[in-house]
């Protein structure tokens, strides 16, 4: 069989899968559902932010901040803001919806010897957000968490020394010691590639399979969840990006068997087929997130598709301070570039997706704004909308 053949037979049998899920009923939340909520016309969002300064970021934030979003306007009200917990830079809401986890982004000094994860519950009655525990990340500044499709595990990876782990959530939502550890090895050709950089670990929709991609050594590690074991399992079958990439973020399409990553160093986005059954990526594409400009930076940041699965966008930072658009063909998933949309702020690390794909809302760190667009249906451009939010040093955004 041709692996074009091959290709489009995992895409056939995956229509099939994803067409036959069923919605599940409206999760509970404290106070009241997810549905009962959007009634209202109201979505919560849950802001990271940067609490102290470091080399990169002077970071003047003072926790993790709770809005309300109306989702007729886009606009944001303020209602509460965590207890004091050092540089939540990412964020992570419980399958439930009921727990919120968080990375410390923290590591290599006296104070912090190691980063650490903290845990809260959401309390929507109350509108707090309230701590439950805190563990360590097993690694320096820890920069990412995701949870397994069980909501079993958290996962976390750690940008300072390349290691990721895996730790037990508790049936009271309690985060427990980690009981699985691998540090990835190597280094690639750019000065900022001096030694691995675990920058996400995520599991991918089929197989147990978990990737976890490596600014550091431009690989995209696979490993194999045992839930049994409680063990991260290395599979071997590694992806290579294009050396000095920097693979940063992946994404997964929403209804077919392929995943995007966003190369920060060299401002690319690599498009793969996932092989449902070895785990393995096979490449297919690979664009630019920006311009032929040599004076370009792009330093891209975050990477996001819309529910839809038609469009999809990566956020540049450096010089450019934008979001990359593009529409994906959904017969082979290829990208064509729509254009550019300015961020009017500096730094746009990461940006989020409403569940409805109305808006798009992307956080300037340095310049400490989250600015809501709207996105046309249509055409995939991002409409200004005038709403800017005034929050400090911004990084994550996740809706409940």
């Amino acid at each position: 069989m041709t692996s074009v053949l091959k290709n489009l037979l995992i895409i056939v049998c995956f229509s099939i899968l994803n067409s036959c899920k069923q919605s599940s009923q409206a999760q509970i939340i404290s106070g009241g559902t997810i549905d009962s909520l959007r009634k209202t016309g109201t979505e919560l969002l849950f802001i990271g932010t940067y609490t102290e300064k470091e080399s990169w970021v002077n970071g003047t934030g003072e926790g993790i901040y709770e809005y309300e979003m109306d989702m007729y306007t886009g606009s944001l009200s303020f209602i509460c803001k965590s207890q004091r917990t050092i540089n939540p830079s990412y964020l992570a809401i419980y399958p439930d919806k009921q727990f919120l986890y968080a990375v410390n982004e923290t590591g290599g000094n006296s104070q912090y010897p190691t980063g650490t994860i903290s845990a809260f519950h959401i309390d929507t009655i109350h509108r707090l957000l309230n701590f439950v525990n805190s563990v360590s990340s097993q690694g320096l500044s820890p920069c990412n968490i995701s949870f397994d499709k069980d909501g079993k595990f958290i996962m976390v990876a750690n940008y300072g020394n390349g290691t990721v782990a895996l730790m037990p959530i508790d049936q009271t939502n309690r985060l427990m010691e980690a009981v699985s550890i691998d540090k990835h090895s190597g280094k690639g050709p750019t000065s900022r590639q001096e030694s691995s950089h675990a920058h996400m670990i995520i599991q991918s929709p089929y197989n147990h399979f978990v990737y976890s991609l490596d600014l550091g050594t431009d690989q995209i590690i696979t490993y194999k969840l045992d839930e049994e074991k409680q063990q991260l399992i290395p599979t071997g079958r590694n992806t290579h990006t294009a050396p000095g990439a920097g693979p940063r973020q992946m994404a997964f399409h929403p209804s077919r068997p392929w995943s995007y990553v966003v190369n920060e160093l060299n401002g690319t986005i690599e498009a793969f087929v996932i092989d449902t059954i070895s785990g393995m990526l096979n490449r297919f594409q690979t664009i630019s997130t920006h311009t032929d400009n040599k004076n370009d930076t792009a330093a891209s940041g975050d990477i996001h598709i819309v529910p839809s699965g038609k469009y999809l966008y990566s956020s540049n930072r450096g010089n450019l301070n934008n979001i990359a658009m593009y529409s994906i063909n959904l017969t082979n998933g290829e990208l064509t570039l729509i254009g550019y949309q300015s961020t009017f702020g500096k730094t746009p690390r990461n940006f989020v997706i409403d569940s409805s794909g109305t808006f798009l809302l992307v956080a300037n760190q340095d310049s400490g704004t989250v600015v809501t667009f709207r996105i046309d249906p249509n055409t995939g451009k991002l409409i200004e909308t005038g709403i800017v939010t005034k929050i400090p040093t911004p990084v994550c955004l996740k809706f409940l």
